[in-house]
């Protein structure tokens, strides 16, 4: 069974959830229960020793299980499609977070390899002091240059980018 948790226009999340099946197979294998095979299945790895060690707590763990396992297999689907939404999210947000990065860098390939940090500011929609903190660490991680245009205006060059025509001095 595949469970689809997430879309985007380019990625589709795809989860392989626990078969009710399966689960019940396991069990009849492990000796109805016994042997806890359908607890390791489920990700359930401390019950599974118990069970494996005491023959499913002496058989009474193994008869609870055969009647409980479909909602057993339930939960575990519910709680992996919980953590996977999770992990998505997280995943989303770090996108998130460096998107005022990818819209200075896709300025600068606009403008020739020169950014302002009131254009960075206002292309990446965040405040002029997070433009200038986002600009500054490009140039102390070595993506980014400082230079003084002719005119006396400090500018933020990217040099893979710069217009080589483009007549700047260094700061």
């Amino acid at each position: 069974m595949r469970f689809h948790i997430g879309k985007s226009s380019q990625t589709r999340y795809t989860v392989r959830m626990y078969s009710t099946f399966i689960a019940y197979v396991l069990w009849a294998v492990s000796g109805f229960g016994a042997l806890g095979f359908h607890r390791f299945y489920l990700g359930k790895i401390p019950s599974g020793i118990l069970w494996m060690f005491t023959g499913g707590l002496f058989g009474i763990g193994a008869i609870y299980d055969f009647f409980t396992l479909s909602g057993q297999v339930r939960t575990a689907n519910m709680e992996k499609a919980l953590l996977n939404n999770m992990n998505t999210m997280l995943h989303h947000a770090t996108v998130k977070k460096n998107r005022p990065e990818r819209a200075v860098l896709k300025l600068a390939r606009e403008n020739k390899g020169i950014v302002t940090i009131s254009d960075a500011a206002l292309d990446a929609g965040i405040p002029i002091e997070e433009a200038k903190k986002l600009l500054d660490a490009m140039v102390s991680k070595g993506f980014a240059e400082l230079r003084v245009r002719k005119s006396g205006t400090i500018v933020y060059a990217i040099p893979d980018m710069i217009d080589k025509d483009e007549p700047l001095e260094d700061f």
